[in-house]
């Protein structure tokens, strides 16, 4: 089995930053991508920012230039969020695709204040 556990989320004013970190663990061997979603009241869930193994990182328009992803380890995956927005805050979601099946964290809140 695969576990995600992550970390960071919390409660910001806007034009703040935030550090989310996921860290995988269990059979990950094989891993082809890692990323982060997020999911608004009312709203679905939607790729925020993902990194594949060997190849490049992809962002979702409204966070480019401010969210950066990143890897440590090759089963850390991190999501630095700078110049954060009211329209931000959602659950942020950790997922990992270990040799073609999709793993999820549990979900960590981010919130900005206006």
């Amino acid at each position: 089995q695969v576990q995600l556990v992550e970390s960071g989320g919390g409660l910001v004013q806007a034009g703040g930053s935030l550090r989310l970190s996921c860290v995988a663990s269990g059979r990950i061997f094989g891993i082809n991508s890692m990323g982060w979603y997020r999911q608004a009241p009312g709203k679905q869930r939607e790729l925020v920012a993902a990194v594949t193994s060997g190849g490049p990182s992809n962002y979702a328009d409204s966070v480019k230039g401010r969210f950066g992803i990143s890897r440590d380890n090759a089963n850390i995956v991190h999501l630095q969020m700078n110049s954060l927005k009211p329209e931000d805050t959602a659950v942020y979601y950790c997922k990992i695709t270990v040799r073609g099946v999709d793993y999820w964290g549990q979900g960590t809140q981010v919130t900005v204040s206006s």
